[in-house]
């Protein structure tokens, strides 16, 4: 990771290498979000990412809060039988309420049981009475009283932003359960207090006295000097029109649009609409930008993503003019830089968490998709939507602060005060950030404590994971359970598995009583001071040898019993029991097998990580498991045998597995290419446009991973062989004007592309 620091190395072991929960906070500038996309590519455990609002968890590549545990909107109260008034703008959830919310889809349900990780982004919105009653569903759902659950949460945000909304009628209720409205003053939070960690190098700016006015001012440490110091850059009459590429931050919506409006209006020339291309489930209420982007040569636009490929010609943030527009091509100049660059459209994707159920992790899948040119108008902005993003230059209009911290928020846009220009001088009043945030800021943890906590964490970890991994008593329980609930008096078509149930459970019980010893001998292991890890390696080798066979012979067992049931007719419910035992004997020897592979990374120091943790065995246990069933039941059943898939009565129609949206966007088209499927089922399967799709061959024929020979019939080969003969011009639009509809823009892009190969 190359922007590591000492606190950004300790996040990533306390994640993978320990239980406990984590607050990860860090001033404006120091790579929170960097980190967080490095946790979740290199993480072990399963995870899911959730936000307060639509637009956070969108930008984080994770769901909302809400959807994600099915929580209704208002507030909640943590408490059963409460009498509350209600209002029509005010409604309360008490616990014996929200427990009907807890209905919920077998997919949705699997998902929060088989969670280990839970990161909740932009933590400074959520207020108190949400986390408790996230807590609440978590320990609900998985029928565990653990904090959380037993799910780790890694909070990330910075408190001195966007802090929660709670109106004063429903503040009227909450303040009778709660002390403030910050997520830290939850229940959750007060009797389980998270590890409180902060990002301390800043990479945004690097002049040192302007890092010091930062600090003192999200302090509340503001000094009339450093008051005066700033104010040297108040221009009250500074022209925003001559003095192109700065940006106004101002504190309302109103004033900014207005702005926009105004500025593109004053431009001559007409103005071009661009619309997204929305595919599928992709709600209006989370559009990363508007859907209709209206534009003009001239244009100010600033990039509200940073550039993916390898040329990384923009940022988050950085500014631009608009150079030339058609149909389908906006070119942006960078005058300080002299160059000018075509805009290609960015997907963004909406998605919901599921179980793979061969391999029991959470993966996503993409329910629809969003895409668009990634630049909006940028002569103004409000502070608010500033966040996150990098000035070069910025005019500030901050003389009507109404939130505390919104003048750190946007000082701290900038990347130095080279680009500053002050509107209004700055006032000393109305910029003290909340005492109830100064206050919590004191828990955090010093280096000396992060040393300690990790160091017997990591142990514990350890030491929890792998007895963990030999206790099935809850595998033997559901064996019992199934057992049973054969009746002596059924003559269903289910009564005839009852001597094949009650072996399999006899089997299952006499692994409990091994187990709790070999489990009591690893206790025993790790209370001795000094862990000889070495030997405890020997010992979870052998256990694994005695168990992994016994285990494997029970997966082998249920995966035939449903290979068998899924051909009877009217014993849906039976086939669905049976998928129940099989989800947790499966699990039962993959975490086995991750077991083994944990100490044997201890044993050769290497990292605790997704990539170490992982190997193709545990990956394809289960398909290779399934294929050997397959072929045993074939042959014992030759007569029975047809079509495998049409003679599944109950599984559900099979899609196309969703690659990782992990790797970038034109790989996972690469490999969809690779597997024989046309552009037009890449499109389908991908939940893109077949021309978002071309953009992305554009891209493997300049790196050379397609050639244009397997894109375009030779005869329309020869023909934009003649159109480009000579053309000298960057931009495509005078070569598409020629040729109308004769060629679409992605036929001359990829040919153009071709060229340069």
């Amino acid at each position: 990771m190359e922007f590591i620091s000492a606190e950004a190395k300790y996040v990533l072991q306390f994640i993978n290498q320990t239980n406990r929960s984590v607050f990860l906070t860090g001033k404006a500038g120091t790579g929170k979000t960097t980190l967080l996309k490095e946790i979740i590519q290199t993480t072990h455990k399963n995870c899911v990412v959730v936000a307060p609002t639509g637009i956070a968890a969108l930008n984080a590549g994770g769901v909302t809060i809400h959807s994600m545990f099915q929580l209704p909107f208002g507030g909640f109260i943590p408490d059963n039988n409460v009498d509350v008034q209600f209002t029509d703008s005010v409604k309360f959830e008490s616990k014996d309420t929200l427990r009907r919310h807890f209905r919920m889809s077998a997919l949705k349900k699997a998902v929060i049981q088989n969670m280990e990780l839970l990161i909740i982004d932009e933590v400074s919105m959520l207020r108190s009475d949400l986390l408790d009653a996230i807590e609440f569903m978590l320990q609900s759902v998985r029928k565990k009283k653990l904090p959380f659950g037993g799910v780790q949460v890694l909070f990330i945000g910075d408190l001195l932003q966007l802090p929660p909304v709670i109106r004063d009628e429903e503040w009227r209720t909450l303040r009778k359960y709660y002390k403030g409205k910050f997520f830290f003053h939850s229940h959750a939070i007060l009797q389980n207090p998270p590890l409180y960690i902060e990002l301390s190098k800043i990479f945004r700016q690097t002049d040192e006295s302007f890092i010091d006015i930062l600090n003192n001012l999200r302090n509340n440490k503001i000094t009339q000097s450093n008051v005066t110091f700033l104010n040297q850059f108040v221009k009250p009459n500074f022209d925003l029109k001559e003095n192109k590429g700065y940006i106004t931050l101002t504190t309302h919506n109103n004033k900014a649009d207005t702005i926009n409006v105004q500025s593109l209006a004053d431009l001559e020339g007409n103005s071009r609409r661009y619309k997204a291309r929305i595919v599928d489930d992709f709600p209006d209420k989370i559009f990363p930008l508007e859907e209709y982007l209206e534009l003009k040569i001239g244009a100010q636009v600033m990039f509200i993503k940073n550039d993916l490929s390898f040329d990384k010609n923009y940022f988050n943030g950085k500014m631009g003019v608009i150079h030339s527009l058609s149909d389908d091509e906006i070119r942006v100049h960078f005058p300080e830089e002299n160059k000018t660059i075509e805009v290609e459209r960015y997907e963004w994707q909406n998605i919901r968490y599921f179980v793979n159920p061969m391999t029991k992790e959470i993966e996503e899948e993409v329910l629809g998709t969003f895409t668009h040119y990634p630049v909006k108008l940028a002569w103004a902005i409000t502070v608010h939507k500033s966040q996150g993003l990098t000035f070069d230059k910025a005019a500030l209009d901050v003389s009507q602060v109404f939130l505390p911290g919104q003048a750190y928020v946007a000082l701290s846009r900038l990347r130095s005060l080279n680009g500053l220009i002050l509107l209004s001088p700055l006032q000393m009043n109305g910029i003290s950030n909340d005492d109830d945030v100064m206050e919590y800021a004191n828990n955090k943890a010093s280096t000396e404590i992060l040393h300690n906590y990790l160091q017997q964490d990591t142990k514990n970890y350890i030491h929890n994971y792998l007895r963990n991994s030999f206790n099935w008593l809850e595998l033997a329980q559901e064996w019992c359970n199934h057992k049973f609930s054969y009746l002596d008096s059924d003559t269903s078509a289910k009564s005839k598995h009852s001597n094949w149930a009650a072996k399999q459970m006899d089997f299952c019980e006499n692994l409990i009583d091994p187990a709790s010893k070999f489990m009591s001998q690893l206790d025993k292991l790790f209370r001795d001071e000094t862990v000889d890890f070495n030997f405890i390696n020997e010992r979870i080798q052998a256990a694994y040898n005695y168990f992994y066979d016994k285990l494997d012979t029970l997966v082998y067992e249920i995966l035939y019993k449903i290979e068998e049931v899924k051909r009877i007719k009217l014993v849906k419910q039976f086939y669905e029991e049976l998928l129940v035992l099989e989800d947790l004997q499966v699990n039962a020897i993959l975490r086995l097998m991750k077991a083994k592979k944990l100490i044997e990374i201890v044993i050769d120091d290497k990292t605790i990580s997704k990539q170490n943790l992982n190997s193709d065995e545990i990956k394809s246990y289960k398909t290779r498991k399934i294929e050997r069933v397959f072929e045993d039941y074939k042959r014992n059943n030759a007569s029975l045998i047809e079509d495998k898939e049409n003679l599944s009565l109950y599984e559900p129609k099979k899609k196309k597995s969703e690659k990782t949206p992990k790797k970038p966007t034109a790989q996972i088209t690469y490999e969809l290419w690779v597997e024989k499927n046309s552009i037009a089922e890449i499109a389908t399967i991908r939940k893109l446009t077949e021309a978002t799709i071309l953009t992305h061959f554009t891209k493997l024929i300049q790196d050379k991973a397609v050639t244009i020979n397997e894109i375009l019939p030779e005869d329309k080969i020869e023909e934009l062989q003649k159109l480009f003969y000579g053309y000298k011009e960057e931009s495509l639009t005078p070569l598409k004007e020629q040729v109308g509809d004769a060629f679409s823009w992605e036929e001359l892009r990829m040919f153009k592309a071709s060229l340069n190969v």
